[in-house]
């Protein structure tokens, strides 16, 4: 993980630079700051600055990887790499119910935008717990 957040927080930092050139530069050309560009650069470095924070906090948190050591072997990655799901039909819901919202917020209905964004919920939840679900074992079954 230490790779992923060096290059996020370098993406970052270049990219508040450019929104700080861009926003002088469109200042210096017209006499006014375009707000679209500047604004897109901004929330841009602020998506890669919080995904390399997260990066940086989980990899305070896990021990190195080998691609992370200088001393690491293509063969200490061998082995069982994790739990992926083979099928789901929540992201399909989730979808559905984003397009819902979207619907809502598009012709401006509230009571549309707000059953999606509750469905929206749901959605998400269902997705996250997915694998949560089913009986649970206690200590004294």
């Amino acid at each position: 993980m230490k790779t992923e957040w060096r290059i996020f927080l370098i993406v970052a930092t270049f990219l508040l630079g450019v929104a700080i050139l861009y926003g002088a530069w469109t200042q210096g050309e017209s006499g006014r700051i375009e707000w679209v560009g500047t604004v897109a650069l901004l929330l841009s470095f602020l998506l890669c600055s919080m995904c390399g924070g997260f990066f940086w906090f989980i990899s305070r948190r896990i021990d190195l990887r080998p691609e992370d050591r200088p001393d690491g072997e293509i063969a200490d990655g061998a082995g069982e790499v994790g739990f992926f799901s083979p099928g789901s039909y929540w992201p399909f819901g989730l979808a559905l119910a984003a397009a819902i919202a979207g619907t809502g917020l598009v012709f401006w209905q509230m009571w549309l935008l707000g059953a999606g964004l509750v469905a929206v919920i749901f959605a998400a939840c269902g997705l996250l717990f997915e694998y949560y679900s089913g009986t649970r074992r206690t200590a004294e079954h």
